[in-house]
């Protein structure tokens, strides 16, 4: 009888220790689940100064209010941000990993030379505009009207959020010749 008993308290033993080893699995497969399903922050977004010495132009005024409120991207429409405190002359997005962020009457780009490469995007001249090697955002900048617009989005976005820029840019503003100096 006493090696029977044995044998019952053997499984009963390692229930008990496989239970809890068990439980500590899910909850560290939840917590995975969870920081890489989370969605992007929806939040107020407090945008870094940027020089933007025409942001409050009618030109600036004209761009935005052309601007769709939801923006298209790869995985759907991307719905605005709120900027806290407010920033003249920008707007943004949400999106993963960052927001879209788009700044009109910016500073002339640096980059902008005889021969830069311009990208066409529904009539609109864009220059890519350099960044750090590992940065998860492109950023283009629009050259070729009255004011300088920047727009920075994941790359995760797809050409939704540039294209959707262009539109509004080339209907509210001239085209002029760029100015490379």
């Amino acid at each position: 009888m006493a090696g029977a008993g044995s044998r019952r308290i053997a499984p009963l033993t390692a229930v008990a220790v496989a239970l809890p080893l068990l439980l500590a699995v899910v909850v560290a497969g939840l917590g995975i689940h969870a920081r890489t399903t989370a969605g992007p922050d929806t939040g107020p977004l407090e945008l870094p100064a940027v020089a933007a010495p025409q942001a409050t132009t009618p030109a600036c005024a004209a761009v935005l209010d052309a601007l769709p409120a939801e923006l298209p991207g790869t995985g759907g429409p991307m719905p605005p941000r709120e900027l806290d405190p407010a920033v003249p002359g920008a707007r943004a997005w949400v999106a993963q990993p960052e927001p879209v962020v788009l700044r009109c009457g910016t500073d002339r780009p640096a980059e902008l030379g005889p021969t830069s490469p311009l990208i066409v995007v529904n009539g609109v001249d864009w220059l890519p505009l350099t960044g750090a090697p590992d940065a998860r955002s492109d950023t283009y900048a629009v050259v070729d009207r009255e004011v300088y617009l920047e727009l920075t989005a994941p790359t995760e976005t797809g050409p939704g959020p540039l294209q959707a820029v262009a539109d509004a840019v080339g209907a509210t503003l001239p085209m002029q010749p760029v100015q490379v100096r």
